[in-house]
């Protein structure tokens, strides 16, 4: 039988009379080391998630290459949208020198953007640009990432960008995404079609094996990888880490560099996945990463839940009014996020007062107005001086 808690207020009274000792109403404090386990799990969870879109991904591009037809890139295309659902969501576990950011430099070949297209392919008047068209080029991964950003930050060979825009070509529809013809794929029909098919094969399968390090890097049960070492550290080194990525995406990556910039140069360039017109998507997806952080739970794909104890039982430990605004700010975000149309790229043109570009402007002042508050409750944790600069 359970008691009400009037019931056990009493009992605990009546206890504390009969041994001498202090009644205890409140709950024990939050224990650290569970919430850095919680956020553990979540980010090895999220990448496990990410490649394993990525595997389906993969499967559909190699049926595709081995008999390209216009269904076969439908398939792949859908695919591609799918699998960037679960990845940005891991954009919070970036920005404090984690396995994404490491001397591998991952991310950079993961999620390098803007591209520029023609370092890759023949674009619209340039008919034998890119390493596509350059059969003195090698196409095989080591020298693909080795050439990625090589000789400018634009001139981006692999990664979801790379892959999204083989699959799309460049976007002139104002209303909808690129359309690359599959026949581009097809000997006979367009030059190249064989290094095109092979490009897209290499770049796909390195997209796999770089998600797959990442799952492995946050893999419970190891004693030698970032993981550990990451519960192992004083709890405060690793809670400026959560803390970063939480702050550095919300304020000067998200609002900042992915949407303020394209907002003020209204340049279909300036957006994340132009080639696809999936941008919408990424917004919402990494504003969820961060509100996922927060509450300390994950929603997999297959429906399945990670969560545990969380940054808001900390905070709400020493301010529980903070931590209950924090969690309204990052709902409102969302929501905000959520109302913005696709395709991007028209959201942000127009006059000031364009409905489009003042729902994009809604988000970016409510993710400023989060990351105010998100540094105000890492105060109140011990955690001052947060960074809201992306590192150089």
């Amino acid at each position: 039988m359970t008691l009400s808690l009037h019931r056990k207020g009493l009992a605990l009274l009546m206890a504390a009379a009969l041994t001498g000792l202090a009644p205890v109403y409140s709950q024990a404090a939050t224990d650290v080391s569970a919430v850095l386990s919680t956020y553990a799990d979540m980010v090895h969870a999220s990448y496990q998630d990410a490649s394993n879109k990525a595997r389906e991904l993969q499967k559909a591009v190699d049926a595709f290459v081995a008999k390209p037809s216009a269904d076969g890139l439908q398939a792949a295309r859908k695919a591609w949208l799918a699998a960037r659902e679960p990845y940005g969501q891991t954009e919070v576990y970036r920005f404090y020198g984690g396995p994404i950011d490491d001397a591998k430099d991952v991310e950079g070949r993961l999620n390098s953007w803007p591209l520029d297209e023609v370092y890759i392919d023949m674009v619209k008047g340039k008919p034998n640009a890119g390493l596509i068209n350059n059969p003195k080029i090698d196409l095989a991964a080591e020298r693909l990432i080795k050439l990625n950003t090589k000789g400018g930050e634009a001139n981006i060979a692999t990664g979801y960008h790379a892959v999204e825009f083989m699959l799309w070509g460049q976007d002139f529809n104002p209303q909808g995404p690129g359309d690359r013809a599959f026949t581009d794929f097809v000997d006979g029909q367009a030059k190249n079609a064989d290094r095109r098919r092979q490009y897209l094969k290499v770049v796909t399968d390195q997209l796999v094996a770089d998600l797959d390090y990442l799952a492995h890097s946050w893999q419970a049960g190891s004693t030698d990888n970032f993981r550990s070492r990451f519960l192992k550290d004083k709890p405060e080194a690793s809670l400026r880490k959560v803390l970063t990525g939480m702050a550095v995406l919300s304020s000067a990556e998200l609002s900042g560099e992915r949407m303020q910039v394209a907002l003020d140069n209204q340049d279909q360039e300036d957006e994340h996945s132009c080639f696809s017109d999936n941008t919408h998507r990424d917004i919402v997806n990494n504003a969820l990463g961060i509100q996922n952080v927060y509450l300390g739970s994950y929603k997999r794909v297959d429906g399945s839940v990670v969560k545990g104890p969380s940054l808001k039982d900390l905070v709400a430990d020493k301010d529980p009014k903070l931590a209950e605004k924090l969690a309204q700010d990052l709902a409102s975000t969302q929501q905000a996020a959520e109302a913005i149309q696709a395709p991007f790229d028209q959201e942000i043109i127009g006059k000031k007062d364009a409905p489009g570009r003042k729902r994009v402007q809604a988000t970016i002042a409510l993710l400023k107005a989060q990351t105010k508050t998100l540094v105000s409750a890492a105060r109140a944790i011990g955690i001052n001086k947060l960074s809201v600069d992306a590192p150089n």
